[in-house]
C-alpha cells in the first residue's frame, strides 16, 4: 500500500523537510527539468534498480503528471518500500528546477 499527495501539500512538505524524491521520467524528461534534489530512476528500468533504495526510508515518486509513479509506486510498495505518489507531478510543480545532472 501506498500514500498519495497533491502537488500543492507535496510543495510546501518540499519547503519544510529535506525529501527523499525518486523521478521516474525517462532520463531525457529528467535531464531537461527536474528538481534538484530528486534521483532519477526510469520507470522503464526500475525493476533492476529498485533494489538500490533504502527500506528504511520514505520516498516521493514524480514523473510528468502522475500516471508513471502511480504504477512506480503500486510497484514499489509491493517490495516494501515506503512511498508516495505525488499526484499532478513535474506537470503542475511551479517551484524551482534544473537541468542536466
Amino acid at each position: 500500500m501506498y500514500k498519495s499527495i497533491m502537488i500543492d501539500e507535496f510543495e510546501q512538505l518540499q519547503k519544510r523537510n529535506q525529501l527523499k524524491i525518486i523521478d521516474v521520467r525517462e532520463e531525457d524528461e529528467y535531464l531537461s527539468a527536474h528538481i534538484k534534489e530528486a534521483k532519477s530512476m526510469p520507470l522503464s528500468t526500475l525493476q533492476e534498480t529498485a533494489d538500490s533504495l533504502d527500506k528504511g526510508q520514505e520516498y516521493y515518486i514524480i514523473c510528468h503528471s502522475g500516471g508513471r509513479s502511480q504504477m512506480a509506486s503500486e510497484f514499489l510498495a509491493s517490495l516494501g518500500y515506503d512511498v508516495t505518489n505525488v499526484m499532478g507531478g513535474m506537470s503542475a510543480w511551479r517551484g524551482e528546477v534544473t537541468s542536466g545532472m
